[in-house]
C-alpha cells in the first residue's frame, strides 16, 4: 500500500469550470474528517512560472511564502485549507522541460535519446510525488489545467495513466469535471458533451473514477443514471455541481453529494463521522446576512478582468463577513481618471484601494486617487504600488517636489523618491529577480497597523523591485507621512501611514496573499471596519 494517496482532477467540454474550486473543496472536506491534505496545479503552458504573464493572459499571479510566483488557484487552496502552499504545488510545462534539457546537458541521460516518454513523464511524476516527499500528507490532490484532449495536456494525462498502473486503483483515483448544458430552446439538459469528454480520456488510457457535472440546473436522478451507464462509473460516483452565490457554499454542496465519502471508499480509507464545519458555516451565514454595506473603489488598471485582483477581492469577502458587512467593490481604472473627472468619479465611496501593478500606464491617474483619499478623509488602503503612488503624491503636493516619481516610470526624476532596490540594478533576467515572498517587518506599536495585528513582529509577502528611498526619510517623517513598518535586517520601509488621517495605511507587501475565510487579514479587516465608520 502507498503511503500516500493521489486524488487528479481533470477538466473536459470547457475551461473554467471550477477545478481550483472542486480541488479546494474536496480537500477542506477530506481535512475536516482528520485527514492531512496538500493541493497542487499542473500548468500546460511553457512559461516557467507566470511572473511574466500579463494579468489578462491569466489572472492574478499568486506568491507563496517561499517566494514561488504561481498559478491564481493556488490562493483557493490556502483560502480554503488556511495552510501555506509552496514552490512544490505549481508544475508548468516550461519547468518541467527545463528540468529535463538541464539533465540532458550534464550528461544525466547520456547515450540515451530524450522523449516525452519516459524522461518528461517521469519528471512529472517525480515532482508530483515532491510536495509529499517527507510523508507530510495522508492525501495530495492534484489538479490538471486546461481541458483533457488538449496537445500540451497530453504528458500529464499521460503520466496520470502511469501513476494510476504504478500505484493501483486503491491510491489512486481520477475524478473527472465536465458540463451538462441547459439548451433552452429544447428546455432540456444534455449529457452528450460529458460522454464525449470521458471518451477522450478512455482514449488516452483513463477511466474516470467520479465524474463532477456543472451545470446551472438540478439534475435529475434519470440524468445521473444515464450519465453513469453511459461513462462506466458508479451512479454514486456521479455527483452534481450545481451553480452557487459564492465558492465558498461549494465544500457543502459537496459534503450533501457525499463527494468526500465516495473518494475515502474508493481509497479505502475509514469514514470518520460528517464534519460539523461549524466555522465555515458561520462565515456563511455572516457572508449571507450583513448589518451593514460599503462601497469601496478599488483603482487599478487591469480592472476588465476581475481575476486580475482575485485574492483582493476574496479578501474583502473575508474581512467584510468579519465585520458584518456587505462589501460593493467598484473597479475603477486608473487610466479613465483624470484632473477633470478624478473628484466626481471617486466621489461618494466609503474607501478607496490602489492596487498593486506594474509600469507607467494608469500611474497619473492612481497618483490623482490618493490625493482625493488622502485630501477628504477617506480611508485609503495602498499596496505595493499603491503604497509608492501614495509616497509619490505626498512627495508633490505636500513636501513641494512637483517632479517627485519612482524611477520605474521616470529615471530622469530630480527627486526618485521610490527608486530600485541596489540588489536589482545588476539584474537583466524578469521571471523570478524580484523580492519574493515572506520577509519580516518590525511594527511601530503607535501605528494604525499594529492595532490591526495586535503584535511587533509580522512576516508578509512581498514582490516588487522598486522601494522607498530612505534618502527622504526624515523629510516625510517631519510633515506626517510616517513609516511604522521596517524591515529588521535590511531597514527597508514596508508601511506608511498618515497619523493624522482617518485611516491611511500604505504598504509594500502583498497583504492579499494572506488572507483566508478562517484567518481574514488583520489590515483588510480594520480598512473595511474605517470604511463602516465613514
Amino acid at each position: 500500500m502507498a503511503d500516500v494517496k493521489y486524488i487528479f482532477v481533470t477538466g473536459g467540454v470547457t475551461s473554467s469550470l471550477g477545478k481550483g474550486i472542486i480541488s479546494a473543496s474536496l480537500a477542506k472536506l477530506l481535512q475536516a474528517r482528520g485527514y492531512s491534505v496538500s493541493i497542487q496545479k499542473l500548468d500546460p503552458y511553457i512559461n516557467v512560472d507566470p511572473g511574466t504573464l500579463n494579468p489578462y493572459e491569466h489572472g492574478e499571479c499568486y506568491v507563496t511564502l517561499d517566494g514561488a510566483e504561481t498559478d491564481l488557484d493556488l490562493g483557493h487552496y490556502e483560502r480554503f485549507l488556511n495552510i501555506p502552499t509552496s514552490q512544490a504545488n505549481n508544475i508548468t510545462t516550461g519547468r518541467v522541460y527545463q528540468s529535463v534539457i538541464n539533465k540532458e546537458r550534464k550528461g544525466d541521460y547520456l547515450g540515451k535519446t530524450v522523449q516525452v516518454i519516459p524522461h518528461i513523464t517521469d519528471e512529472i511524476k517525480r515532482r508530483i510525488k515532491l510536495v509529499s516527499s517527507g510523508n507530510k500528507f495522508d492525501i495530495v490532490i492534484t489538479e490538471i489545467g486546461g481541458t483533457v484532449g488538449d496537445i500540451e495536456s497530453l504528458p500529464y494525462i499521460e503520466s496520470v495513466r502511469q501513476m494510476k498502473w504504478e500505484l493501483g486503483s486503491q491510491n489512486c483515483i481520477v475524478i473527472h469535471l465536465t458540463l451538462v448544458p441547459y439548451l433552452s430552446a429544447s428546455g432540456e439538459l444534455k449529457t452528450k458533451p460529458t460522454q464525449h469528454s470521458v471518451k477522450v480520456l478512455l482514449e488516452n488510457g483513463i477511466q474516470p473514477d467520479i465524474l463532477v457535472l456543472r451545470t446551472e440546473r438540478n439534475l435529475t436522478g434519470d440524468i445521473k443514471r444515464k450519465v453513469a451507464l453511459f461513462c462506466n462509473v458508479e451512479e454514486e460516483a456521479v455527483v452534481e455541481s450545481v451553480d452557487v452565490s459564492t465558492i465558498y457554499e461549494v465544500p457543502l454542496k459537496m459534503l450533501d453529494e457525499k463527494l468526500d465519502q465516495t473518494v475515502l471508499r474508493k481509497l479505502a480509507l475509514p469514514i470518520a463521522e460528517r464534519p460539523p464545519l461549524t466555522e465555515w458555516r458561520e462565515f456563511l451565514k455572516k457572508l449571507k446576512n450583513p448589518k451593514h454595506t460599503v462601497c469601496i473603489g478599488l483603482v487599478g488598471k487591469y480592472v476588465e478582468l476581475p481575476d486580475a485582483y482575485k485574492s483582493i477581492a476574496e479578501s474583502f469577502i473575508h474581512s467584510g463577513a468579519e465585520n458584518e458587512c456587505e462589501v460593493i467593490v467598484d473597479y475603477i481604472h486608473s487610466e479613465d481618471l483624470t484632473e477633470h473627472n478624478y473628484v466626481e468619479r471617486l466621489n461618494g465611496l466609503n474607501g478607496i484601494l490602489v492596487a498593486p501593478g506594474f509600469g507607467s500606464r494608469g500611474i497619473d491617474g492612481k497618483i490623482l486617487t490618493v490625493k482625493y483619499a488622502r485630501e477628504n478623509n477617506i480611508p485609503f488602503f495602498g499596496i505595493c504600488l499603491g503604497m509608492q503612488c501614495a509616497v509619490i503624491e505626498f512627495a508633490r503636493n505636500v513636501l513641494n517636489m512637483p517632479d517627485a516619481h519612482s524611477t520605474e516610470i521616470n529615471h530622469k526624476t530630480k527627486n526618485p523618491v521610490i527608486d530600485l532596490m541596489e540588489e536589482q540594478k545588476s539584474i537583466i533576467d524578469k521571471g523570478g529577480t524580484m523580492r519574493l515572498g515572506g520577509y519580516k517587518c518590525i511594527l511601530d506599536k503607535n501605528s494604525k497597523s499594529y492595532a490591526a495585528y495586535g503584535k511587533t513582529e509580522i512576516v508578509e509577502r512581498h514582490r516588487h523591485r522598486f522601494e522607498f528611498n530612505d534618502k527622504y526619510l526624515d523629510i516625510f517623517k517631519k510633515n506626517g507621512m510616517v513609516p511604522v513598518g521596517i524591515n529588521p535586517e535590511s531597514n527597508l520601509v514596508e508601511i506608511m501611514e498618515i497619523p493624522d488621517h482617518k485611516w491611511f495605511v500604505g504598504v509594500q507587501f502583498h497583504p492579499e496573499y494572506s488572507s483566508t475565510v478562517i484567518n481574514p487579514h488583520p489590515l483588510f479587516v480594520q480598512f473595511v471596519k474605517a470604511c463602516i465608520t465613514v
